[in-house]
């Protein structure tokens, strides 16, 4: 061996060492910033497993395109029904890798015993153990409901706890198939002891137990083994997805409130977003999914496949995606972003009219009437039957129109502000330039609507079941609330530590401004610690919270917002109803109108810098997670760019004028900040934070503090950066209580 091909070699053992002690350094960050899951680390002890290299990952913000495969490093557009074949088993092989673990092959041979029939109702009832796999070892047991007549009847197939919704079925005139594959009854476990090389996970268990079904119900008559439909809600939702995508032989799919790890992206409902998250859900319920997929908390964008694309594996079979306004486990935004990114393999294989969504009232439960929509469903696809199914986008999703409806915008717009934010010259100089840096501002928020003054009151004050449903009946102990109904007839309430009103004194007061959360607004669907307006009250703050138009109570509000108001944007309402807020606390006897603090999270956080920018009654601003600079949040910056708040949720269309060209962004970040000035300002931006780099918030940060030195107030800017993913946890809200108490004295 020569002296060229050892030194080749050397080179290579030791980039391969640094991959490897690259790795372990990983997974001792997991270890520090993540609550300890023991199964995963029983897992990590058994398997010798690393996290995978991230960097090696390619980043993508948005979700992945389900019709764009990678050939030889090359992106390579999915332009056919051939094409889609290769590129869904690609899918279905990453599935297997990162979120559902390795499954046999079917068994050559599905044993059935039938343990018993009789008669109810005229229907029969049949009990059946199916046993399969080596020895027979794995079993599992059903029910079938099959109506009387000769058949053969479609199916209608369902998990153990749900044999009411099979009741139903029944009635329609469907043979139920009712398995044991729920937390009410679980035969899985027995598919371990009979295929023990396997790591499939729990769900995977259950969804491969559907397909033992299909095997079953191919020999029974009266079934029709060309109309299966299954379904399942929640966990049970998650796995029939799951088995319609290992299944072709399933004609329909109807995920019923699935959830993240179902239907929900782990990209857009993750903790950030209040939701379920990777996190939780491999913590909480450790042997749903693969142990991998926990290495991706705080990295969703590195996760090389994504539940979208769990949905897009069912076409072109009908898929309803059901999704309730306030279920807390779903959130209406993910879904039609997951609705909006499968459609379009659906469109690609001719079966547009084949994905829908079904926006339900109410949150997590389901009750008659959604079972017959359900049905419903079944019959239409089924021919046996015509109900209509229309598309309707709760929220605005269609830049391209309203850029048609705003023709005359292209081209215009203001000069962007220079770079620095603090201009040569004395105060009275940077005062007229803030002053120009607002104009900026509302150039860009739009041409908002006229508005007059609400003194607040008590007409249309959220009732004690609606309260209920969005999860903020209840106080909490050591804190008492407040409603009120302020601005456009909004309803807010004000949490605040008992005892204040009847004490005559006036306390601060927190406007808490939530990230988008579109299940419950201003309260987390799902938080480590406590609810951040319960621990700011019980620390002597009276807390004002109410749902941004979108969220919360307010979902539906957002549709047809541009179609009302085509001149304005979804962040100009934000910025006023946050505003309107400021008046109602101001009012409240027990609030000092003077300490006035704002925190925002997210999006709360955008609409508390631009709050802050234009409005100088707060006292100071807490922006926790925030955007990074505008100029520098291109396309290929991996943070989804500034496209994800003009095209994507459109919250500031005019925004989107300047993507391409993001250099002339009218103002930035850093100008929202300088603006504060001279009031407190913390920004608290993650280490590990994946929509917006450290070092560029930082540099923001220190453009923005030239600013406060004019007022001599530098110290008073303030950036904190915890190693620490997007989420707002109980170190983080800690960090921020200790915080306010410093600057509130």
């Amino acid at each position: 061996m020569d002296d060229l091909e050892l030194r080749s070699r050397a080179a290579h053992e030791d980039a391969g060492a640094g991959a490897l002690a690259k790795r372990r350094a990983l997974l001792e960050q997991l270890r520090r910033i993540l609550p300890p899951s023991a199964p995963w680390e029983a897992w990590l002890a058994r398997t010798g497993e690393l996290p995978p290299d991230f960097d090696a990952l390619p980043a993508c913000a948005e979700l992945p395109d389900p019709l764009t495969r990678t050939v030889q490093g090359k992106a390579v557009p999915v332009a056919t029904a051939e094409d889609w074949r290769a590129r869904r088993a690609e899918l279905l092989a990453l599935f297997h890798q990162w979120l559902l673990g390795a499954v046999p092959p079917p068994p050559d041979r599905v044993r059935a015993e039938t343990l018993g029939e009789r008669r109810e109702g005229g229907a029969t009832a049949r009990e059946v153990r199916l046993s399969f796999g080596p020895a027979g070892r794995a079993s599992l047991g059903l029910e079938l409901l099959i109506p009387p007549g000769p058949g053969p009847f479609p199916v209608f197939m369902t998990q153990h706890n749900h044999r009411a919704w099979a009741l139903i079925a029944l009635r329609r005139g469907y043979l139920a198939c009712v398995y044991a594959g729920a937390d009410s009854r679980d035969d899985t476990d027995s598919f371990l002891d009979a295929y023990p090389g396997y790591d499939w996970s729990r769900l995977t268990r259950r969804a491969w137990a559907a397909s033992r079904c299909v095997d079953y119900l191919a020999t029974v008559p009266e079934a029709d083994g060309a109309r299966i439909a299954l379904t399942g809600h929640s966990r049970n939702g998650k796995q029939s997805l799951i088995a319609a995508a290992l299944d072709e032989r399933i004609a329909a799919v109807i995920s019923s409130s699935s959830g993240v790890g179902g239907a929900a992206t782990v990209r857009y409902c993750s903790e950030q977003h209040f939701g379920e998250g990777i996190e939780l859900l491999t913590r909480v319920f450790p042997d749903w999914f693969h142990p991998r997929l926990r290495s991706f908390t705080g990295r969703e964008d590195r996760l090389p496949v994504d539940l979208h694309e769990l949905v897009a594996l069912s076409a072109p079979r009908p898929c309803l995606l059901s999704v309730a306004l306030n279920d807390g486990c779903d959130s209406t935004w993910a879904m039609q972003q997951t609705y909006l990114a499968a459609g379009r393999v659906y469109r690609l294989l001719g079966a547009a009219e084949h994905l829908r969504l079904l926006w339900r009232p109410g949150g997590h439960e389901t009750d008659p009437t959604v079972i017959e929509r359900y049905l419903d469903w079944c019959d239409t696809h089924f021919g046996r039957g015509a109900a209509p199914f229309p598309e309707r986008p709760l929220h605005p999703d269609n830049w391209d129109a309203w850029r048609a409806a705003n023709a005359d915008l292209a081209g215009q717009g203001p000069p962007p502000a220079p770079d620095g934010a603090a201009p040569a010259g004395d105060r009275a100089a940077w005062e007229r330039e803030r002053e120009e840096v607002r104009d900026r501002v509302r150039w860009m928020l739009g041409e908002a609507p006229p508005a007059a003054a609400n003194p607040g009151g008590g007409y249309g004050r959220e009732v004690g079941h609606v309260a209920a449903l969005l999860r903020r009946a209840d106080p909490g102990e050591g804190v008492e609330k407040e409603q009120i109904v302020f601005g456009e007839y909004i309803n807010g309430d004000i949490f605040l530590p008992a005892g204040l009103r009847a004490s005559g004194r006036a306390a601060p007061a927190v406007l808490w401004l939530h990230p988008l959360s579109c299940p419950l607004g201003y309260v987390a669907a799902y938080k480590r610690g406590e609810q951040v307006f319960r621990t700011l009250a019980r620390a002597g703050y009276a807390v004002f919270g109410f749902d941004q138009i979108g969220c919360g109570r307010r979902v539906e509000e957002a549709e047809g917002f541009y179609r009302r108001h085509p001149r304005w944007s979804l962040l100009g309402k934000m910025v006023r109803d946050a505003g309107a807020a400021i008046d109602a606390l101001t009012a409240q006897p027990y609030v000092d109108a003077g300490r006035i603090w704002g925190l925002g999270y997210g999006l709360g956080s955008l609409v508390g810098t631009h709050l802050g920018a234009l409005d100088g009654r707060l006292a100071g601003l807490v922006a926790v997670a925030g955007p990074p600079p505008f100029r520098g949040d291109t396309d290929s910056a991996g943070t989804g760019g500034i496209r994800r708040w003009s095209h994507r949720q459109l919250l500031l269309p005019r925004l989107g004028l300047f993507a391409g060209r993001e250099g002339q962004v009218p103002y930035d970040t850093e100008h929202l900040y300088a603006a504060v000035a001279p009031r407190p300002l913390l920004v608290v931006s993650p280490l590990l934070d994946r929509e917006a780099p450290h070092g560029a918030v930082r540099g923001a940060v220190a453009a923005a503090r030239r600013a406060y030195a004019r007022h001599d107030t530098a110290e008073w800017l303030d950036q904190r950066s915890p190693e620490d993913y997007n989420h707002f946890g109980p170190e983080m809200q800690r960090l921020v209580l200790d915080w306010l108490r410093e600057r509130d004295g």
